[in-house]
């Protein structure tokens, strides 16, 4: 069959191509559309142009394997893209968009943080805190931000961080 003076396997191989490299574009540039399709979520362009990808690919491989009508090739490729995107919205795109947060975190963020001493930190030198985090235990070197020696075990809070160096002051309750 023949459509606009075209073959329809030349035309599924031209939609899947354009969709492939408009689905590269979008990967490169996708945080600039980012803005564009957040009121209606499945018109995001990456679940658009997967259904594109998958009805041509389908299509083609029917066209040219199967000896039905076009227009059942058609159909059959429609209701098995929609459900081929489906499935990879609820198992891949949703998950990744959930997972989006980073368990790592910035020195920024342990600033204001209470750890505990696990090396004593002497007058004018360097020992070392541990911190309770999000994604588990972080130590790094730590000074006394008062000039003060404080022993093992003692809890102290980051007051700021400087070249990876905590510096502590003891953490004193309000109790």
């Amino acid at each position: 069959m023949t459509l606009f003076g075209y073959a329809i396997q030349d035309l599924y191989l031209w939609v899947l191509i354009i969709a492939a490299i408009l689905t590269a574009v979008v990967l490169l540039f996708g945080d600039l559309l980012d803005g564009i399709f957040e009121s209606v979520p499945f018109l995001h362009p990456v679940i658009v142009l997967s259904f594109f990808i998958f009805l041509s690919a389908i299509g083609y491989v029917l066209e040219w394997f199967m000896n039905w009508g076009s227009l059942v090739i058609l159909i059959v490729s429609s209701i098995l893209s929609i459900i081929f995107v489906s499935l990879l919205h609820i198992f891949v795109l949703v998950p990744i968009r959930s997972a989006e947060q980073s368990w790592g975190y910035s020195e920024e963020a342990l600033m204001g943080s209470v750890g505990t001493v696990i090396v004593s930190i002497p007058i004018d030198g360097y020992g070392e805190v541990m911190v309770q985090w999000k994604s588990g235990v972080i130590s790094k070197p730590a000074v006394s931000y008062d000039n003060e020696a404080l022993p093992q075990g003692e809890r102290v809070l980051i007051i700021e961080i400087k070249d990876g160096v905590f510096y502590v002051s003891p953490y004193e309750t309000l109790d």
